[in-house]
């Protein structure tokens, strides 16, 4: 019996010190929602991992685009950056040639730079997009499908 009092005694005293359970826990591994069809073509998914959080002073939301889709041209108040983490995306900048980003690819867009991003022609695509809260994001110009088109016949993706 006095064998199992110091044990006890210690479990006892470690239980005051175990992780508290009530943790709010996200994960970016869920699809999320699917996105109303305001600001781009074909099928997107939006997951906000971390959103409006004032302590952090940014954003975190993973999306995914069905291959074929896009977003329209835009800008941020602030810096963002896009982290692929499956498939392909064009990405381009106002007067800027587009470019093809691939699985483990980080860009970054300063803030007021005007740029769409979207999956390819043949790929889904799924990344993490970091940037600042507050402000909502300004929409400026359609990406019609033609534009699309001739971007994906530019970088080969047909």
């Amino acid at each position: 019996m006095k064998k199992l009092i110091l044990p006890l005694f210690i479990l006892a005293s470690l239980s005051g010190f175990s992780q508290d359970s009530k943790y709010k826990v996200a994960s970016y591994l869920t699809e999320g929602t699917k996105a109303p069809n305001t600001h781009y073509i074909g099928e997107a998914w939006l997951n906000a991992i971390i959103h409006d959080d004032t302590e952090l002073g940014y954003n975190i939301t993973k999306a995914t685009f069905k291959a074929n889709s896009t977003l329209d041209w835009h800008k941020h108040s602030s810096s963002q950056v896009l982290i692929i983490v499956d498939g392909e995306a064009y990405y381009q900048e106002r007067g800027k040639k587009p470019v093809i980003l691939k699985k483990g690819d980080v860009i970054k867009c300063e803030k007021d730079i005007e740029h769409w991003h979207s999956s390819t022609k043949n790929s889904d695509v799924t990344y993490l997009a970091l940037y600042g809260g507050g402000q909502p994001t300004i929409w400026t110009e359609v990406v019609t499908q033609e534009y699309y088109n001739n971007v994906t016949k530019k970088l080969g993706d047909n």
